[in-house]
């Protein structure tokens, strides 16, 4: 069965000023989602699906959904905020959503396969396409809890415009992931790549140091294990009270990782990462993606 492709698309890019999901950067209006998507084909993947808000559905169904008629099997599924097990309910106050893991949780109902989760507003590269699609598509038939994530190098992240967020990575001699942790600033100081810690100090990074940019890929029992833990994450009085607190995809890793449930390889890539963290990434964006396309690296028209 060939792997799915699941785009998280139900942020809106607060520093960013707009719904850059539906940004044309590419010659034609093209997205940076549509380039994933391209990839993603060429890369073996039989379908697509998407998470989205359902207060932008009829702009996405128009703008996004028409272009791939008749090029690859599509389906939506929607994030909301009340959309929680059994017994629980929406604190007084929260507007934030629940995170990228709720999202995920959000396509239970319609991925059977294996599949891999992306965010839909980074530029990922044809190499990291070909290197998850070939994990998830090597892997026999019914196998569960064998995960795998893409490992960009974390030069390979930065943008010129400000600090980003990534996964900082650490993996053992079978490159099975030991340790994820979110990084909120990183960024280049005087030549050199850091990070800020707790204590709000900035610490040095190497160079290759492995991030992850969200490109996970998952089997199906990815969401069974979820589901018990997001029940657990919101029986926590303390993630109740704090009404910014979210299920990220990375805590919901590292508890199948270290109680051993599951374990999630980690891919190494060439691919080199650019995106539109912030509105003055655009212009270098749409730069960069001209130049593939001058390149022959992509068609001029994608669909």
């Amino acid at each position: 069965m060939k792997p799915t492709l699941f785009l998280l698309a139900a942020g809106m890019g607060s520093r960013y000023g707009g719904l850059k999901q539906l940004d044309g950067l590419g010659p034609n209006g093209e997205t940076i989602m549509d380039y994933s998507i391209y990839d993603a084909i060429q890369a073996g993947f039989g379908k697509i699906v998407w998470v989205i808000r359902k207060d932008f559905e009829e702009q996405f169904r128009t703008q996004i959904l028409s272009k791939y008629e008749g090029q690859v099997p599509c389906e939506l599924c929607f994030q909301a905020l009340d959309a929680l097990p059994e017994g629980f309910s929406v604190p007084e106050g929260r507007v934030k959503p629940w995170g990228t893991n709720h999202a995920v949780l959000m396509g239970k109902d319609v991925i059977k396969e294996p599949f891999c989760v992306i965010n839909c507003d980074d530029f990922y590269g044809r190499d990291a396409f070909m290197q998850i699609g070939k994990f998830l598509s090597n892997l026999p038939e019914g196998a569960q809890n064998r995960y795998a994530m893409v490992g960009f190098r974390v030069c390979n992240t930065l943008s010129e415009n400000g600090s980003v967020a990534r996964g900082v990575c650490t993996y053992n001699e079978k490159r099975h992931l030991t340790d994820v942790v979110e990084r909120t600033e990183i960024m280049r100081i005087d030549g050199t790549i850091c990070y800020k810690d707790e204590q709000g100090q900035w610490q040095p990074l190497e160079e290759n140091v492995p991030v992850s940019m969200n490109m996970w890929g998952f089997t199906p029992d990815y969401f069974t294990h979820s589901e018990a833990y997001f029940h657990e994450f919101l029986s926590d009085p303390k993630n109740m009270e704090n009404l910014k607190a979210e299920f990220f995809i990375p805590l919901m890793v590292n508890k199948v990782i270290n109680d051993g449930t599951a374990t999630c390889e980690v891919l190494d890539t060439t691919s080199v990462w650019f995106g539109v963290t912030y509105a003055a990434d655009r212009e270098a964006t749409v730069e960069r993606i001209k130049k593939l396309v001058d390149e022959g690296v992509y068609p001029n028209k994608l669909f």
